[in-house]
């Protein structure tokens, strides 16, 4: 018996699916120089559908990868009251992935620290890379991924430029502050909305991050509802604005730290010769006495 249309159809999209974010992944890995050879990756599980779907396609590209490298699979248990505990190792290992999960009860810091009713996830993610950060150190890890994808950066794009008064954003490469990791994110080119139907196709056991009783941060709500609507009244606006990210002409912004404006200086000759010929002031008012 054939297969029916609407399956057949599923399929391939699926597949068509699959593949995007797998030419994508790779294509911001070839990019930006992410993997090496030799390299122990450490791939950060939050149990969210972006690290799932992180550990999935990596595990799919170190088979044909013409680079060998190790992946590690590691999550925090921050001890919110309620955490299922047995979700991702259980999920490990039908994978066969190696994997830690590092406890520390940074739930306690947190509660102690912001007042009830303030968002905790400000101080929630210092913390758990802090603790990734070291724990990255003790296991001989090279590179740290982390699941965040290309709306995540334009939306910190704009919160920064919002409310902070910088222009920056993330990058899919990271030096970290103490010079002793490197951080990657190698979803930099992969849509929220490809990853969550690949969730979807996949079944992956997610883990909602609401355990605290913490609001998902406010600004960042509005920011991704702002974009929300751009793209669905100027379709492709947010991929120009990610090309914006990847395409900076320093000499255009403002920084003085970043382009010597102060030092700028014009070549009084260059260019003479090249007006007296070609001069637009007497082409558009030729009736104009000099």
């Amino acid at each position: 018996m054939s297969t029916p249309p609407p399956v057949r159809q599923a399929r391939l999209d699926h597949n068509k699916l699959q593949k995007r974010l797998r030419r994508q992944v790779g294509q911001a890995v070839v990019d930006y120089n992410m993997i090496e050879d030799g390299d122990k990756v450490m791939v950060c599980l939050s149990g969210g559908k972006d690290s799932y779907g992180m550990l999935d396609i990596l595990m799919s590209l170190q088979k044909t990868a013409p680079v060998s490298f190790e992946l590690v699979a590691v999550n925090m248990d921050q001890k919110q009251p309620g955490f299922p505990e047995h979700v991702l190792p259980n999920y490990l290992d039908t994978l066969g992935v190696p994997y830690h999960i590092v406890e520390r009860d940074t739930y306690s810091i947190v509660k102690e620290v912001i007042p009830e009713g303030k968002t905790t996830c400000g101080l929630c993610s210092r913390l758990r890379r802090g603790t990734l950060y070291g724990f990255a150190d003790e296991i001989g890890a090279t590179k740290i991924a982390l699941g965040h994808h290309r709306d995540d950066m334009i939306e910190t794009l704009f919160l920064n430029m919002f409310y902070g008064g910088k222009l920056k954003a993330m990058p899919p490469k990271l030096l970290s502050d103490d010079k002793r990791n490197i951080i990657i994110r190698p979803l930099a080119y992969c849509k929220e909305q490809d990853l969550m139907h690949y969730a979807e196709i996949k079944g992956f056991p997610i883990i909602p991050c609401n355990l605290c009783g913490s609001q998902e941060n406010l600004q960042r709500q509005v920011i991704k509802q702002m974009l929300h609507d751009w793209e669905r009244e100027n379709p492709g606006r947010t991929e120009t604005i990610f090309s914006a990210i990847k395409n900076v002409a320093p000499s255009q912004l403002a920084d003085i730290a970043l382009f010597d404006f102060a030092g700028l200086r014009a070549n009084s000759g260059a260019g003479v010769e090249a007006q007296s010929a070609h001069d637009p002031v007497r082409e558009f008012v030729p009736a104009v006495q000099l």
